[in-house]
């Protein structure tokens, strides 16, 4: 009988063979045992990561080649134009205002021929639509060929019910630059042969506003994705049809 030496013990086929601990290498990977909450809060932040920076390609990617500025934009029927909020007074924030001016500057252009402005009416103290087609019709515009979307609570909504409301097939998006690729994505995803138009202006925008586009991606993959229903709906709107189909005469002087 063979004896057995300190330290030694049979192996599986009963040849003797040394007892050693786990090597360095199995316990490197069993580290994650120990940390399962580390681990997983790893995993989350990486697949955060993979899904923050997918959605944001594909937005870029996709409007990418429907960006303009108001000299270069193509002709189309409609421009919808995206609120941008109010001051404490009910007039256009200086954002708004920017982005009635390029659509003012479409208008004069003869690129469009009617205007879709479209903003949160969710208060009756909170009135963004009229007051962006009183600040147009103030700047030149014929209040006739300004029609007000009440509902428009946020880009994906503006788009949607710009197609299956007021009949959009084709239109420029007027909004900021920082704005410009997700407010074409979100509207070419809802059936609207759309491109985007945006102007620099003094003062450019935030940055918080250029960080939250970020986040806002994933918002808008998910949207295009599920295309869930806006938050209002109803019947089909035939002004703007009306106003496309028959425009009011233009301002002699063009517009102010």
């Amino acid at each position: 009988m063979t004896e057995h030496q300190p330290g030694v013990a049979p192996d599986n086929d009963g040849a003797d063979g040394p007892v050693d601990a786990a090597p360095a290498s199995v316990v490197r990977r069993r580290w994650y045992r120990r940390h399962p909450v580390l681990v997983g809060a790893v995993a989350v932040v990486l697949l955060g990561a993979g899904v923050l920076g997918a959605s944001f390609a594909w937005v870029r990617i996709d409007s990418s080649a429907h960006l303009y500025r108001t000299d270069t934009a193509p002709t189309a029927p409609v421009a919808l134009v995206l609120g941008a909020g109010l001051r404490p007074d009910g007039t256009p924030s200086q954002y708004l205002q920017d982005r009635l001016d390029d659509a003012a500057t479409l208008y004069r252009n003869g690129t469009v021929t009617a205007l879709l402005v479209s903003g949160d009416n969710g208060t009756t103290d909170h009135d963004e639509p009229t007051a962006m087609r009183d600040y147009l019709a103030a700047h030149g515009v014929p209040a006739q060929q300004v029609i007000r979307d009440y509902a428009g609570f946020d880009t994906y909504d503006s788009c949607v019910r710009a197609k299956q409301i007021f009949g959009v097939t084709r239109a420029l998006v007027v909004t900021q630059e920082f704005h410009l690729p997700r407010a074409v994505f979100l509207c070419r995803q809802a059936g609207i042969d759309a491109a985007g138009v945006a102007d620099p202006h003094p003062g450019g925008v935030g940055l918080r506003f250029t960080v939250r586009e970020l986040p806002a991606a994933v918002k808008a993959s998910w949207d295009a994705i599920w295309r869930p229903d806006p938050k209002f709906l109803g019947p089909q709107e035939p002004d703007l049809v009306a106003a496309v189909e028959h425009p009011a005469p233009r301002p002699a002087g063009g517009v102010g």
